[in-house]
Parts: C-alpha cells; structure tokens; sequence
C-alpha cells in the first residue's frame, strides 16, 4: 500500500476522530463546560468555593440571554391600539444590560426611546420590554440601537422613531486600554427625527434634561 494512502487515511481518521469529540463537547450539558473552563484556567473546580460554580454559571448565562426565546412580535402584538395622536412619545432613562459579543464581558447603561406616531401606538410598558428582549443576548452596542429602532418602525409605522443608548463596557474598563469613565453613545434616527431638525432637537433637549 503506498505510504500516501497510508497518510491520507491517518489524516481522515483524525478528522473524524475530532469531529466526534467536537459533537460530544458540543453535546455536554452548560455546566460542564463550565468546568472545563475552569479546569483549563488552572481551577480546581472541585474545590468548595467552586463546587456549585459551574451551575452557578450556567443559569446566569441563560438569564442574561434569556431574549433569544422572546417572541418580539407576539410580544408587541398584544399591546398596539389604534390612537389619534402624532406628537413626541418618549420613554427614557431604561436601564439595560447586556453582554459583548467579542469578550462575554457586560456593558450596561441606560436607553431612551422615542417616536412620533401615525394614528397607532404601542403600549408604554413594551418599550422597556423591547429593549430588554434585544439587549439579553450577545451584542454589539450599534446593532441593539438599530434593532430597537427597527422594531418599532416594522411594527406600528410611525412617522419617526429616534433611540440613543449610553453605556460602560467593561472589555474597555476592565481589560485592553482600560478606558474609565469613557461611555459610548449610538443613536438610530429615522424618518422625521432625521429629516426634521426641529423634531430631533426637541428629542434631544428631552434626555438632556435628566442629566443635570
């Protein structure tokens, strides 16, 4: 048998070798994986301050990205009525919290959001819960604003719809530059606070306020 044959077969066998373990260490329930986690960190995981560590663990990262099960259209589909109004309606000040998909690590901070309706709004408590729903999975600061903001303008079409988020992210404070009190602030504009500077700005002087 050529050698070569003889290589290609030990290379196939291997990939196949670690294709299966890479579907039992897929298959392994969260806690484990915790633990190895921890094992490969140097940890003992067995050790008392870590004994219920790996559980500990688990259901916290399934809290914190508890939006993926959300159903945001059923969600907001229970709470939308027809009203003849087409002034400013803003909710600010929402706290959130989310986690950086690059790092695992939290941001947090606050969220404010606006629109201008059309004859159909949305129920007041569903905004908190529609940042909630987008902000508990893995994310990037710039996509959740968008996906707020996209959200409402899908659902209730309004005339305009405006969302700025403030927040702290700890890979910047807690690792890489280190970067403290340095917030990042996004902002998703659309339709009338984008085209009208007036509306914008009334938006703008709105949260403003709160900060002093």
């Amino acid at each position: 048998m050529p050698s070569s044959h003889f290589k290609y077969n030990s290379v196939r066998m291997s990939a196949v070798t670690d294709s299966k373990k890479l579907n039992m260490t897929d298959s392994l329930p969260l806690p484990d994986l915790v633990a190895q986690i921890l094992t490969t960190l140097g940890e003992d995981p067995k050790r008392e301050g870590l004994l219920r560590t790996p559980q500990r663990v688990a259901k916290s990262l399934r809290e914190l990205t508890s939006g993926y099960s959300v159903d945001v259209d059923r969600l907001i589909n229970e709470a939308l009525f027809d009203v003849p109004y087409n002034e400013l309606v803003l909710v600010r000040d929402i706290d959130f919290y989310s986690l950086c998909e690059h790092h695992l690590l939290p941001f947090f901070g606050k969220c404010h959001v606006a629109y201008i309706p059309d004859g159909k709004v949305i129920g007041l408590s569903k905004l908190p819960r529609i940042v909630e729903a987008y902000s508990r999975r893995l994310q990037v600061q710039e996509r959740l604003t968008s996906q707020i903001a996209q959200t409402i303008l899908s659902k209730i079409k309004p005339l305009g719809v405006a969302v700025v988020m403030e927040a702290r992210h700890l890979c910047m404070e807690m690792r890489g530059a280190q970067s403290k009190n340095s917030p990042t602030v996004t902002s998703a504009m659309v339709g009338v606070f984008r085209s009208d500077a007036r509306t914008r700005e009334e938006f703008l002087g709105f949260i403003n306020s709160t900060k002093h």
